[in-house]
């Protein structure tokens, strides 16, 4: 089971080989891995440069590390985009062929904070409205959403019962989005959003935070989402100019 030598650094050809071993299914998702020792003299390499290509692994989330319990094979994400892409999170589960859902938790007006005022520029006394919710994918909590829209966008009538909030703003405030500025972090466990997407304590979260704007370049809508991490992948397409 050693692996064969080629001119690249130990580590990087430890690497590839658990990672073919993953996708072979030597190692199953969620399984635990041999123990160090047992995997460094399998593979015919120390313990160090072992090491090395763990804590990759662990960086591209490909393995996950529990301290004094021992190091397991990360599940693959069920949903993957491109962040150049502007999909809902109702497009993302329906493309992974799954079934969306919604559990409304709350929906409030409020008075603009600051950073309101700055996204939306809107005056101190125009109301925002705020809406919390968790995205289901087959019944599975996967997503907690707040989203802020000025009042003065969404109609009285607007049915808190619509699954994306792209078509509430298409359909009840007739405001089209064409594009958004994002910005993506991960974080770590969230003492309240956490338990809500019935997280493990590992579990990390993938925040993402999006100004969205429409064909009138008008802000409309800001988004937080915070994402299960073992279940989104995000990517970028970039190019050289």
């Amino acid at each position: 089971m050693s692996i064969k030598s080629d001119n690249r650094h130990l580590y990087l050809q430890v690497i590839d080989r658990l990672k073919q071993d993953i996708e072979a299914g030597v190692y199953k998702e969620k399984e635990k891995l041999p123990s160090e020792f047992d995997l460094a003299k399998q593979l015919g390499v120390s313990r160090a440069t072992l090491r090395e290509a763990l804590r990759i692994l662990e960086e591209e989330n490909v393995i996950i590390r529990r301290h004094g319990v021992g190091t397991f094979v990360n599940a693959r994400p069920l949903f993957t985009s491109g962040i150049e892409q502007l999909n809902s999170v109702t497009d993302m589960i329906t493309q992974a062929g799954m079934k969306p859902g919604t559990i409304f938790l709350r929906s409030s007006k409020q008075t603009p904070t600051e950073e309101d005022i700055r996204r939306f520029k809107c005056s101190p006394s125009e109301e925002i409205v705020v809406m919390e919710r968790v995205r289901t994918a087959n019944g599975e909590p996967v997503v907690y959403c707040i989203d802020k829209v000025p009042s003065h966008i969404l109609p009285e009538t607007f049915s808190h019962e619509e699954e994306s909030i792209f078509n509430i703003l298409d359909g009840a405030a007739h405001k089209r989005i064409t594009y958004a500025i994002a910005q993506i972090e991960p974080i770590g466990y969230h003492e309240k959003i956490s338990p809500i997407l019935e997280c493990e304590p590992e579990t990390a979260l993938l925040v993402l935070k999006q100004m969205h704007f429409d064909e009138m370049d008008e802000p409309v809508l800001f988004s937080v989402n915070y994402f299960k991490a073992d279940k989104f992948s995000f990517h970028v397409l970039r190019k050289r100019i």
